[in-house]
């Protein structure tokens, strides 16, 4: 029985003894100091911040319609294709306009040539000062006659008012258009902006011209997005209030695309150590505290992490002197030399 105790507890003291090795340890002669670099912890303001969720949307986004009534002749883009600034997008069958426009070129032409005439007559004291101011009416008439006619051929091309995407398609060849009547949605994804409804709670803290953090992960990036809008008022509904922010260039960000934006709430002192200061074993998170020249093993509770540091909730104090640099090598209590 005591032989069997003597086995239990042999194997008890090599377990333990295998656990104070943390992987692999600096190796040293015994009673060496290790050289390692420490650090001294600081202590900085950190705004705690709270999120909300939103879209990335197109700064510049248009939906094309006809001006006039005809049908679609032809529909020269696809969603997807990449278009220019006056590029014709559409066209509607322009026949009857193109009719209107000849009968109002004759019509211009026989006032132009009564006009003439009329004034001849006059200079000769053949006509009256009425002929005159009536033949000058109707020229005016038929002028006017033929630019309405011109503009209105112009609006039977449909064309692109930026250069940008097509994303919808929404009529087909054979399709009656009529004013106001979708044909295409186009945007320009060179201009981005992410859109989100802010609680009235926090509207206070958003600032125009103000630069927020915006988190897109399908795009893997966090941006700086600066205020463009603020609605000026809240949605009836759900108490939110539209904020848009412009959005720099990214090359994975898309229009769509979910996101999250940090709106600051409060400022309050923070207990901030490098990243590779802190040790994490088994969820459990330490430092190493370098006092006397002995680096001793604290747990702590880690927060927020900022520009490859990372905030200690709580077990460190501002002023305390941590390894700040292959940490995990290193066993509890260990004679240490600290360097820069």
């Amino acid at each position: 029985m005591i032989w069997k105790f003597s086995r239990i507890g042999l194997a008890s003291a090599l377990l333990i003894a295998g656990c104070g090795k943390h992987g692999t340890s600096v190796d040293r002669a015994e009673g060496q100091a290790v050289p390692v670099i420490a650090a001294e912890v600081t202590v900085r303001p950190l705004w705690d911040e709270e999120e909300v969720v939103g879209n990335v949307e197109a700064a510049q986004r248009a939906v094309l319609s006809a001006k006039v009534t005809g049908v679609v002749d032809a529909v020269k883009v696809a969603p997807g294709a990449r278009v220019v600034r006056g590029e014709v997008l559409a066209t509607i069958d322009a026949r009857e306009i193109k009719a209107r426009l000849d009968s109002a070129t004759a019509a211009q032409d026989q006032a132009q040539r009564d006009f003439a005439r009329i004034e001849r007559l006059l200079q000769s004291g053949s006509s009256t000062r009425q002929e005159f101011d009536a033949a000058t009416t109707r020229l005016r008439t038929a002028d006017a006659a033929v630019v309405e006619a011109g503009t209105m051929l112009q609006y039977t091309e449909i064309t692109a008012p930026f250069d940008g995407v097509v994303t919808r398609k929404l009529a087909e060849v054979g399709d009656l258009a009529t004013p106001g009547r979708p044909l295409l949605e186009i945007e320009n994804s060179s201009l981005l902006r992410f859109e989100c409804e802010v609680p009235e709670a926090l509207i206070d803290r958003v600032q125009m011209g103000a630069e927020l953090p915006v988190s897109v992960d399908a795009a893997g990036a966090t941006l700086a997005g600066r205020v463009s809008e603020i609605a000026p008022s809240a949605s009836a509904g759900s108490r939110t209030f539209l904020v848009k922010l412009d959005l720099p260039a990214a090359e994975r960000l898309r229009a769509g695309q979910f996101g999250r934006a940090s709106v600051p709430v409060r400022e309050r002192p923070a207990v901030l150590v490098a990243d590779e200061a802190v040790v994490r074993r088994g969820g459990i998170e330490s430092v190493f505290v370098v006092e006397d020249g002995v680096a001793t093993l604290r747990l702590v509770k880690t927060g927020r992490h900022i520009d490859g540091q990372v905030e200690i909730v709580s077990g460190l104090a501002g002023g305390e002197r941590v390894v700040a640099k292959d940490a995990h090598l290193l066993d509890d209590r260990v004679a240490v030399e600290t360097g820069q």
